[in-house]
């Protein structure tokens, strides 16, 4: 990790997934939060420039719990500026480690009672999924739909003080308005770029993505955690019976998935997308960034133009 830190020219996010299902905040000390660096801006979700010059930082991935753990003291000792955790809270000992190598840390919830958490730890900032969101439900338990978007975005907005990004079915700059208008401080953007030319989406992702013809749904036929998809026969057959055993299920689907990007077969392939996916353009990332940004304060003067 200590030369890939060495060699990235500029800062990005780190981020981990099977975080602790329950962190505990110690009856005594105090790890003061520092602002968050979230910006009104839409932004590709996993990129998360803070500053000018900030230390440099590295991506790695955690996707189970025992590989999570001993990734903390390495980030600890090579900060990023900015280390997010999906599928679980961080402990609040974990957390107080990265603030004090100035990291600001960030943590996804899918319910009011997971933000309460999240912001008791000491979190700097709150990402809020939406049911809406394409891939993943990234809470802390894997048991439940959750709410949609606009709808969690004001009770976690009441609920909590930290700032909060809004992610879940945003793919225009009117829904990035309606999110910052709800109390979000930005908007974080997956399926909107999955057709760009840097993504690096599977053709076969990429014309299920083209077409408007299949509604998503949830899904832990893939993975053995729920996500959300667009519907093929895989998904169809499959659904029903998935268990809820992530990693498991999902090394065990891995060869097919693998088989049926190289051959071109979406019915084999976990087809990740948000609700509003057929908004997607394939436009490069940039042109999306700036569209997004333009119609969202096209949208927001509107709007306060229609309140007089």
């Amino acid at each position: 990790m200590t030369s890939s830190v060495e060699g990235t020219p500029r800062p990005n996010g780190q981020g981990l997934t099977g975080a602790q299902p329950e962190a505990r905040h110690p009856s005594s000390g105090h790890v003061p939060s520092r602002p968050a660096g979230a910006r009104s801006v839409a932004r590709p979700q996993r990129s998360v420039p803070t500053s000018a010059d900030p230390p440099a930082a590295t991506n790695a991935d955690a996707p189970t719990p025992h590989r999570q753990k001993p990734l903390v003291p390495l980030l600890a000792e090579s900060p990023a500026a900015m280390v997010s955790f999906a599928f679980g809270c961080p402990s609040f000992e974990d957390l107080a480690r990265l603030k004090r190598s100035n990291s600001e840390v960030w943590v996804t919830v899918t319910t009011v009672d997971e933000a309460r958490q999240a912001e008791d730890v000491g979190a700097d900032c709150l990402v809020v999924q939406g049911s809406e969101a394409g891939g993943h439900r990234g809470g802390f338990t894997d048991d439940h739909d959750g709410l949609g978007l606009l709808a969690l975005v004001q009770l976690v907005r009441t609920a909590t003080s930290v700032p909060l990004i809004a992610t879940g079915g945003i793919m225009t700059g009117a829904g990035l308005a309606a999110a910052l208008a709800a109390g979000a401080r930005a908007g974080a953007l997956g399926t909107a770029f999955l057709r760009c030319p840097e993504a690096g989406t599977s053709s076969a992702h990429q014309e299920a993505l083209a077409r408007d013809d299949r509604p998503t749904a949830f899904t832990r036929a893939f993975t053995g955690r729920l996500g959300r998809g667009i519907r093929n026969r895989f998904l169809d057959e499959h659904t029903a019976a998935a268990p809820t055993a992530y990693p498991q299920v999902h090394h065990l689907t891995a060869p097919l998935r693998a088989y049926g990007r190289s051959i071109g077969d979406a019915d084999l392939i976990n087809l990740w997308a948000g609700q509003a996916y057929t908004l997607a353009s394939d436009l490069p990332a940039e042109e999306i960034v700036h569209r997004v940004a333009t119609e969202a304060r096209t949208a927001l003067e509107a709007a306060r133009q229609l309140l007089g």
